[in-house]
């Protein structure tokens, strides 16, 4: 069995919808995870936020937008009258159902309710759809099965356990639609898996349906070399391992959900990112046995603050370290980059939620830094093996960009530079010529 996850722009409209629908349907067992349409959470973020101030003669008229938009897509999808009619009795379900939050108080339980609704209709007008087409399929409700628990991590044991006893009851059914981003968490209430999360839902299905392939179908041919949307001539890489994947993934890599290589990794189900647009272009494969030897791209994260601890208590000191790490710990901050000296260390963040907190408890450790508007540059290939001069390439592309931090040698497939966000553009487009046309020449 595959799993082939859609993202928003591929079910953004009644023709990508009914291009999907060709794609899936050629007989192989699959299992297909849709995002909401394009466009649909941006929506719904944008009604909970004008609940949660009250205003809700505004949310009432967000909500009637998006009703108007869905049914321009019911009228464009179906040819039958019959299914119109199914199709705008289900969107009247929903939006009556998002109409009622405007009479009540409004909280996080509810924002989450209705973040769902995105995927609940997409895939339930696209079971329609189907069905209009004659095209056996079944609707599995994710909320059935997926699920996180008390630390808003996925229950492993038990998405497999439900699926495996959802599956069972259609013995003989070769395509099934279920939706991505949503679950149940812990107290069985609506959740999600945050901004992004149906690359990570589909990974997880895979994992739990011991699948022989997980696709990830998007609007780009695969993962590229450099950001396209900022460096010209970047091409898709066709093949990387996982490890490189995740990097590129977390520092910035916009195609692909930073968590959902892991659940592939573990069970080594090979992952494919691919373009609907394009079909049969070859795309990005991911896997235990990904080319080596070289360097395979670049990635930026913005949003990033550097702070340095100095303090003569660290020259010959045990348990400094510990003691830095523990303040983060208690704010639930992950760290990204780290750097020491004998007097001093450099840290970066992502998150800056607790940074004055953090800041605080840092002072009784010594003198404390910051900067701000930071991005790291990250770097990504096979460096053990990589034949000598990578590593000169990469810093005589850079030479005329200050770099605040350097962080190597914690993953072969990795080193992260840390710059001023103002220099990112340039940075990015010194290392594509740089990096790359050498790769070329050497090739």
């Amino acid at each position: 069995m595959k799993i082939l996850k859609f993202g928003g722009t591929s079910v953004g409209s009644a023709e990508r919808m009914k291009a999907v629908a060709s794609l899936i349907h050629n007989g192989e067992p699959k299992i297909v995870v849709l995002s909401a349409m394009s466009g649909t959470t941006n929506a719904l973020v944008q009604i909970a936020e004008t609940l949660y101030q009250n205003n809700h003669s505004e949310a009432k008229a967000l909500i009637q937008a998006l009703h108007d938009k869905y049914k321009q897509v019911v009228e464009e999808l179906y040819i039958t009258n019959d299914k119109k009619k199914q199709a705008n009795e289900l969107l009247t379900q929903h939006f009556e159902y998002l109409t009622a939050f405007t009479l009540d108080l409004f909280t996080i339980h509810e924002e989450r309710a209705v973040l769902a609704q995105g995927e609940l209709l997409s895939t339930a007008l696209f079971q329609l759809f189907l069905e209009e087409q004659s095209i056996n399929s079944v609707l599995l409700p994710a909320l059935s099965f997926m699920k996180i628990d008390e630390n808003e991590e996925p229950d492993n044991a038990y998405i497999e356990k439900q699926l495996r006893k959802e599956l069972e009851k259609y013995t003989g059914t070769e395509l099934f639609i279920t939706q991505g981003f949503i679950c149940r968490n812990a107290f069985g209430e609506i959740d999600n898996l945050k901004r992004g999360g149906s690359d990570y839902s589909a990974s997880l299905i895979g994992a739990a349906a011991d699948a022989s392939e997980i696709q990830i179908w998007t609007d780009i041919d695969g993962m590229h070399n450099n950001d396209p949307r900022i460096v010209k001539n970047t091409y898709p890489i066709a093949e990387l391992s996982f490890d490189e994947a995740a990097e590129l993934a977390y520092f910035g890599a916009k195609i692909l959900h930073p968590s959902s290589v892991l659940p592939a990794k573990q069970k080594n189900i090979p992952v494919k990112l691919l373009n609907t647009m394009q079909p049969e272009a070859k795309g990005t494969t991911i896997s235990a046995e990904a080319e080596g030897g070289r360097i395979k791209a670049v990635a930026a994260k913005d949003g990033i603050t550097a702070i340095k601890i100095k303090s003569g208590r660290m020259l010959l000191a045990y348990g400094f370290l510990r003691s830095v790490f523990e303040v983060f710990e208690r704010y639930k901050t992950p760290i990204d980059m780290i750097t020491t000296s004998e007097v001093a260390v450099s840290l970066t963040i992502d998150s800056d939620k607790y940074l004055n907190e953090i800041i605080s408890e840092l002072k009784e450790f010594g003198q404390v830094e910051v900067d701000r508007d930071q991005t790291i540059i990250c770097v990504v290939g096979d460096f053990i093996s990589e034949r000598s001069g990578s590593g000169l390439a990469i810093f005589e592309s850079l030479q005329h960009i200050a770099l605040r931090m350097i962080s190597y040698g914690g993953s072969k497939n990795n080193i992260s530079l840390l710059i001023n966000t103002t220099d990112k553009v340039e940075a990015l487009t010194k290392l594509n010529d740089g990096i790359f046309d050498r790769n070329s020449a050497d090739a």
